[in-house]
């Protein structure tokens, strides 16, 4: 399908009072995460730190701790239970700060031979042990038990990993020659399924849904995938165009093709999932009707990470150059990171009509 169904009432979110987390880092934003437990939010980073902030009571942040790498981080993660923030990078290990142990260093807990592109936590079905999954540009990924040193096992991917979610049983993974492997979490081991991806260009993110029965795909090429679990749901599957402009300038009709660069499922409703991309535009998207919930006006530049917090109440949203279009388009875009407050029941699935 070439768009989602909308209307002028639903559009023009008011982003006028989100608040500017104090001291950003100092290069571009890769990754965005909230924990499970209180609003504190991760933030990794090009500039070789992931900072935790305390976002219970100031608005704009308190810094509380920082874990350093040997390179850019191109992903963090918490703990199911939210005590712990693991982060990975160019750097081919990965780190975990305890929270609750103050003042102890991070710990060193996985390594690739190449770069690792993302890292998740999950707990092993039928064990009530934390582990942590990472997805290198190696071709591998690997799990660890943070009990002991090595890894428990190691998959081999068709392609490097771009990018990796995981909920409850399912382990998503997408790769450079766009490829979709799906993982049964209960039998870790094996590739249970190999998808080609829709998607005819890079994938850029995946992301599962809250239910762990679909998974979105976004793209270079301002598409997104949905796509269900379970092959036997095959038609529920759908793909769409989303971040692409119409260019009033030209003199022909041009359309301008921007990356998706995040997608984030909300953590409430099923099959809600916001899109980020490097138009500087956010949308939240129903995928049960097909139709864009909101929609904001432009940021001033691309939007590089985004994240819900637990309970939806807050949006984060990190600014700053993507590098889409290489060095040549570089210029100088502040990097921040944004949260938004959504009032209850401003973002809410339609209801199906009878």
């Amino acid at each position: 399908m070439s768009g989602f169904g909308h209307s002028n009432d639903i559009l023009g979110l008011d982003l006028s009072k989100d608040a500017t987390l104090a001291s950003p880092p100092g290069d571009t934003i890769s990754s965005l995460s909230w924990s499970s437990k209180a609003d504190y939010l991760g933030v990794g980073s090009w500039d070789h730190k992931v900072r935790i902030y305390d976002m219970t009571s100031v608005a704009t942040g308190e810094g509380r701790a920082m874990i350093d790498f040997d390179g850019p981080v191109l992903s963090c993660d918490w703990s199911v239970d939210g005590s712990k923030i693991a982060g990975a990078g160019a750097d081919k290990t990965a780190r975990l700060l305890d929270l609750g142990m103050t003042g102890a260093p991070a710990q060193q807990v996985a390594a690739h031979e190449m770069p690792i592109k993302s890292v998740r936590f999950f707990e092993a079905p039928n064990s009530n042990a934390p582990m942590i999954v990472t997805g290198s540009w190696d071709r591998t990924i690997k799990y660890w038990d943070l009990r002991t040193a090595a890894a428990v096992a190691t998959v081999d991917c068709k392609e490097r990993v771009y990018s990796m979610d995981v909920n409850k049983d399912v382990l998503v993974v997408g790769t450079a020659s766009q490829d979709l492997h799906i993982i049964d979490l209960k039998n870790p081991g094996f590739i249970a399924e190999t998808r080609d991806s829709p998607l005819k260009y890079q994938t850029r993110v995946v992301a599962c849904s809250r239910d762990a029965k679909a998974f979105v795909v976004g793209g270079i090429d301002g598409r997104v995938t949905y796509q269900a679990v379970s092959p036997s749901e095959a038609s529920k599957c759908f793909s769409f165009r989303c971040h692409r402009r119409e260019d009033a300038k030209t003199y022909r009709s041009t359309t301008n093709v921007y990356a998706v660069n995040d997608v984030s499922p909300h953590p409430i409703h099923e099959a809600v999932f916001a899109t980020a991309g490097s138009d500087g535009m956010f949308n939240i998207w129903d995928m049960a009707s097909k139709s864009r919930l909101k929609a904001s006006p432009s940021v001033g530049g691309p939007i590089t990470a985004t994240a819900f917090n637990s309970n939806g109440s807050r949006w984060a949203y990190a600014v700053g150059y993507d590098w889409s279009k290489g060095y040549a388009f570089n210029r100088d875009v502040e990097n921040k990171v944004l949260v938004h407050h959504f009032a209850p029941d401003v973002i809410k699935p339609k209801v199906p009509k009878k």
